[in-house]
């Protein structure tokens, strides 16, 4: 259908909708016709193409042939147990990958967008994959337009439609017909993907999903899920160590037929260890930990876009913040009125309609001088009161007009032009009845205003001017944010915002949120510093910042003007002294942005309108307000804060320090392990050699896989949900560039892979004299038991007392079934399988002791540490 060929009255016809959109049951039911409004994702593999991976590691493969081999020649139990081990880390493995994928996928649906709807001549607030042909959409400033629609109704309407066309330069829409012409100048039409960027409209679904003009070139569109810089790292440190490990079982194998060995029984040890010592399920873990930390963010109303993120926020140590709705709480109340040389109070709380005018204590009736300054905020206005849709600042203009007993003039009246608002001119304009009406700053107002309205238009004078800055600097320094109103009749003259008539101000609070001076707090303690940034007055930004201890007496305070006037070197040199900007646009907060980074700073930024896209993208933490934000906004951003409020930003920092933290504990526990493994099978081999003995392994094939198959899994995944460190948000950011594995994290783990080597051999050839049977079982008892413990102590990065034994329910579960599971194997007849024998009480004493001095030595380690 050639929808741009056709007048907007009979493509609502056609798509059997109208003015007021589809009811309710008629959505539901196209929505089961048509489809959700969304591309085709990439199908996910399928559960057998997961399980089948585990299978690809050629590893896995010469183990499961070197397996089948020895069942050929007579090693039928040992094979079988040896492949049934294989089965069960498949099988885990699987698990694992599979609740990574699904974890992702729901962080997915939790980030999905929105759209504002008609839906029985309401306004209503939908997941956007749920529109369907023939809906409403309401579009304004900022929203990204969620299927392809043609325009029925528009005011200055222009759209960004690069990503699509390749047009650079906003595109000016109509309502009107258009003849055939190629995509790009259907000028009627609003395009999936592309983003309103001036004016607003209503418009007609007319295709979603695969069916739009975005759908028809999904496949070029197909991104995979970004990896995070410690993803790469340890993926690039996998394949290392795999090809060191590779290298010595091949040693292994060698030495091992040179001292007498058969092959087959050398070519099964040598793999088996290259198998349990390769961390090959080190990036599901990884995954999975992110994933459930992202959840954790997700339930703490930030959502985290880009894996990346986490990573930095452990970093961060700047974060600039929007004072409107971030630090304060959203919910404007107009209280102060000033018109006609008079200062008038309002009383009323939130967007209650019930209040009072006041001239000192004296309960007035609003005249004609309010009820034009009332009548003005309550016309230049997007906002609808009844749904609580809206600016918050337009909301409370709305409801002091209603106090008034001021009706909602634009449903009676009819708004004939509009210049909206944005963020430069600091200004919006709309034409109701031949009259001109403005809101906006009071500077930018007052420079456009040349008469002031006193019972009528006069020449504005100096006095006059000087008066009402007094005024909106003592409102402004009691924290009031502060608008002007004024109004210009219109004759023949094209609309233009010059030679206005002021009328006053409206003065309104918005409380500062009461959470926010305790995370201003934790910041300070965190090595973090916060950064107002605001577009309000000076003296507002002062008095809120002051209030919520973001201003200290050292501090400086910046106005945009003054920004303007600083070259790129003086404002480096200010930079980092100054917490407060006021009366700023968005362009002053990428270059606020570029210094801070210039400067070394790891820093996040706040912002909701579709200007701040750009210095969300500039920053290393894009910040989108979710509540308040525009499409475009999210779009650009890293995280999104469900609601607004900037605690939430603090609890997502000490999230993603915990993630790092927790991701740091289990890839030392995974590697010291391991490494530990293979220095147990290298240094008999060693010793071997050099006495010339017979080589005789303190542990077979069955037993290194089975302590891969004990130690690498739950324990390791219970690592990943610790709780957060006592001292978390007590210590500076970690430094960008620290990498995972580092000199003191290398020795670290060479240092409890000697421990777990050495008190295993120690023990295995104690036990010697007691016959190889019995010293095997030793050896492979111990070797669990070290693990355990050792996991026990990685727990925390600072001694275990800091954190208490049992917080972490899920490791001791892990642990006590880890245990469990050795102990069958030693006394039941599974003991004949793993060529092991039981073992009485005080040798057991004799392992729990010795195991324990893994966890002694890595605590002493802590705390010699903590001390030095």
């Amino acid at each position: 259908m050639e929808w741009h060929r056709i007048a907007a009255a009979d493509v609502l016809k056609e798509l059997r909708s109208g003015s007021d959109g589809l009811s309710a049951n008629e959505a539901t039911q196209r929505l089961r016709q048509h489809g959700p409004n969304k591309l085709e994702d990439k199908k996910p593999p399928s559960a057998l193409a997961l399980f089948l991976g585990q299978f690809r590691s050629l590893l896995v493969i010469i183990l499961i042939a070197a397996t089948l081999i020895s069942a050929l020649i007579g090693e039928f139990i040992d094979a079988a147990i040896i492949l049934v081990i294989v089965m069960v880390n498949a099988v885990l493995g699987f698990l694992q990958e599979q609740k990574a994928e699904r974890a992702l996928e729901a962080l997915k649906k939790l980030a999905a967008p929105n759209a504002e709807v008609l839906r029985n001549g309401k306004a209503l607030r939908v997941p956007a994959h749920d529109l369907v042909p023939g809906d409403i959409v309401l579009l304004k400033v900022g929203d990204k337009v969620p299927a392809d629609c043609r325009v029925v109704e528009e005011m200055n309407l222009k759209a960004d439609e690069a990503i699509l066309t390749g047009e650079s330069l906003p595109v000016r829409k109509t309502a009107d017909v258009m003849g055939d012409v190629p995509l790009a100048e259907r000028k009627n039409m609003l395009f999936a993907g592309t983003a309103v960027v001036y004016g607003r409209c209503s418009a007609a679904v007319v295709s979603t999903g695969m069916q739009t003009e975005f759908g028809k070139i999904a496949q070029l569109l197909e991104t995979g899920e970004e990896a995070t810089p410690l993803q790469k790292n340890l993926a690039v440190l996998g394949r290392q160590l795999g090809l060191m490990v590779i290298g010595i079982a091949g040693i292994i194998f060698v030495a091992g037929y040179l001292l007498g060995e058969k092959i087959v029984s050398m070519l099964l040890t040598s793999v088996a260890l290259a198998v349990a010592a390769i961390p090959e399920g080190l990036p599901a873990v990884v995954t999975i930990t992110l994933a459930i930390g992202l959840h954790a963010m997700a339930r703490k109303q930030a959502i985290i876009r880009k894996l990346p993120a986490v990573e930095t926020l452990g970093a961060t140590d700047v974060i600039c913040s929007d004072k409107t709705g971030t630090l304060t709480m959203n919910e404007m109340t107009v209280t102060r009125l000033y018109v006609n040389s008079r200062i008038v109070s309002v009383t009323g709380e939130g967007y209650s309609t019930e209040g009072r005018f006041l001239i000192g204590k004296k309960a007035v009736t609003a005249d004609d001088d309010i009820r034009l300054l009332l009548t003005a905020g309550a016309l230049c206005n997007d906002a609808d009161r009844e749904a609580r849709l809206g600016d918050p600042t337009e909301l409370a203009l709305l409801v002091s007009a209603q106090k008034a007993g001021i009706a909602d003039l634009r449903k009676t009246g009819k708004r004939l032009e509009e210049i909206p608002f944005d963020s430069n001119r600091k200004m919006m304009t709309v034409v109701y009845d031949k009259t001109a009406y403005t809101k906006g700053a009071v500077e930018e107002v007052l420079k456009k205003s040349s008469h002031i309205h006193k019972a009528g238009a006069a020449p504005m004078t100096e006095q006059d001017r000087n008066k009402i800055h007094a005024v909106n600097r003592k409102f402004a320094s009691s924290g009031l944010r502060v608008l002007a109103c004024a109004y210009k009749p219109l004759g023949r003259e094209k609309l233009g915002e010059d030679g206005l008539v002021f009328i006053g101000l409206q003065a309104m609070r918005d409380t500062p949120r009461k959470e926010v001076k305790d995370a201003v707090e934790r910041c300070r303690s965190a090595g973090i510093r916060v950064v107002m940034i605001t577009g309000d007055h000076k003296d507002t930004a002062v008095a809120v910042a002051k209030e919520l201890h973001i201003l200290e007496k050292t501090d400086g305070v910046l106005t945009g003007n003054e920004l303007d006037s600083l070259d790129d070197d003086a404002f480096l040199e200010q930079v980092d002294r100054v917490a407060v900007y006021a009366r700023v646009s968005p362009e002053h907060k990428v270059r606020i942005t570029e210094a801070l980074k210039k400067r070394g700073h790891v820093v996040a930024m706040t912002g909701d309108g579709v200007n701040d896209a750009p210095a969300l993208k500039k920053a290393d933490i894009g910040i989108a307000m979710g509540a308040t934000g525009t499409d475009v906004t999210k779009e650009a951003s890293d995280m999104v804060l469900v609601d607004d409020n900037f605690s939430s930003i603090v609890a997502a920092v000490e999230e993603g320090r915990t993630i790092y933290d927790n991701i740091k504990k289990f890839v030392y526990y995974l590697l010291s392990a391991n490494i530990g493994e293979v220095l147990i099978i290298f240094l008999t081999l060693v010793a071997a050699l050099v006495m010339g003995s017979p080589l005789l392994l303190p542990l077979l094939p069955i037993h290194l896989l089975w302590i891969n198959l004990l130690t690498d899994g739950f324990p390791a995944l219970a690592l990943g949900v610790e709780p957060a460190e006592p001292d978390v948000m007590k210590r500076r950011p970690r430094n960008p560039d620290e990498r995972i594995l580092n000199r003191h994290s290398l020795s670290f783990i060479m240092f409890r892979a000697f421990i777990i080597a050495g008190g295993t051999l120690v023990l295995f050839y104690a036990y010697l004299p007691a016959g190889t049977e019995k010293a095997r079982t030793v050896a492979f008892t111990v070797l669990v038991c070290f693990e355990l413990f050792a996991a026990l102590s990685m727990r925390s990065l600072h001694p275990i007392a800091s954190v208490g034994f049992f917080s972490n329910r899920k490791l001791v579960a892990a642990v006590a079934s880890s245990i469990a599971l050795q102990l069958l194997v030693l006394y039941t007849p599974l003991s004949t399988l793993f060529e092991t024998i039981p073992l009485p009480a005080e040798d057991l004493a004799i392992i729990v002791v010795a195991a324990s001095t893994a966890f002694l030595a890595l605590e002493a380690r802590k705390m010699w540490r903590r001390v030095n």
